[in-house]
């Protein structure tokens, strides 16, 4: 458990990892890999995933009875209007005023429309919700954003779904390096633990996922694989890194180096 805990729209978190649950084999997986993972804080796809009947209740029913916070999403939204809508859908159902706020550009690589974003983020904003906006590792875009009162922002790390982890990082430095005064979280393309870890590594707040969960072949285990990953990328970034340096140095010095005897007669 994280010895620092996060303060997200003045809500304390004690995971700094966020979970997905779409995607997964079955919602009895989904319950035990939410488990491992820590996570309090889930994902849910207002247009993605459908309230249909699942055992005798609701997706959504079921992800809300695993007691944890709900982040619901304007995945699949194409404009300002359709995701605004959906999201005062959201709270509507869920009793939340926190949005994951999706506007989709390109329906090739699911790059987020920074005109739409900014638009309907001006307009939830004003409607009172805490939006965490999903955007590129723009600078530009993600500055207007904070600038727009969002606390929350998440830049990809690569596209959605992808796996291939952070393509940027001297973009996503960058965004930390000037935006000092929010939360940033890696949101999309994290594939493995090792990436979530670089990027906590970075100085960033936190990681969401799905995928790199819900599909791999053991999903419980890889949700516990992310959870550890994490908090050591966390821990890491709180205790500083070494300076790099271009010649070698040794650990152990040589000069001075006791209990070295010459035991010959």
């Amino acid at each position: 458990m994280p010895t620092d805990p996060w303060i997200v729209y003045g809500e304390r978190l004690g995971s700094r990892l966020f979970l997905g649950t779409a995607r997964y084999p079955s919602p009895r997986v989904m319950a035990d890999a939410v488990e491992a993972s820590g996570a309090e804080v889930l994902t849910v796809g207002m247009r993605r995933q459908a309230p249909s009947e699942v055992g005798g209740g609701s997706i959504w029913d079921r992800i809300a009875g695993l007691g944890r916070r709900i982040l619901p999403n304007t995945a699949g939204c194409h404009t300002a209007t359709e995701a605004v809508t959906l999201a005062e859908m959201a709270r509507e159902i869920f009793g939340t005023d926190w949005i994951k706020l999706e506007v989709t550009g390109d329906d090739y690589n699911l790059q987020p429309d920074p005109y739409g974003l900014i638009d309907a983020t001006r307009q939830l904003v004003e409607r009172g919700f805490k939006v965490f906006p999903y955007s590129t590792d723009d600078l530009v875009v993600c500055t207007r954003l904070r600038d727009l009162g969002c606390e929350v922002v998440m830049p990809w790390g690569s596209p959605i779904g992808t796996g291939k982890g952070l393509l940027n990082p001297y973009a996503l430095e960058t965004l930390r390096a000037r935006l000092p005064d929010i939360s940033l979280v890696v949101d999309a393309g994290i594939g493995l633990p090792s990436h979530a870890a670089r990027a906590m590594e970075l100085g960033f707040d936190g990681v969401l996922l799905n995928t790199a969960v819900a599909r791999a072949d053991n999903p419980v285990e890889m949700a516990s694989a992310f959870a550890h990953a994490v908090q050591a990328g966390r821990t890491a970034y709180r205790a500083g890194a070494m300076a790099e340096s271009e010649t070698a140095k040794p650990s152990t010095p040589v000069v001075g180096t006791p209990f070295w005897h010459d035991q010959r007669a």
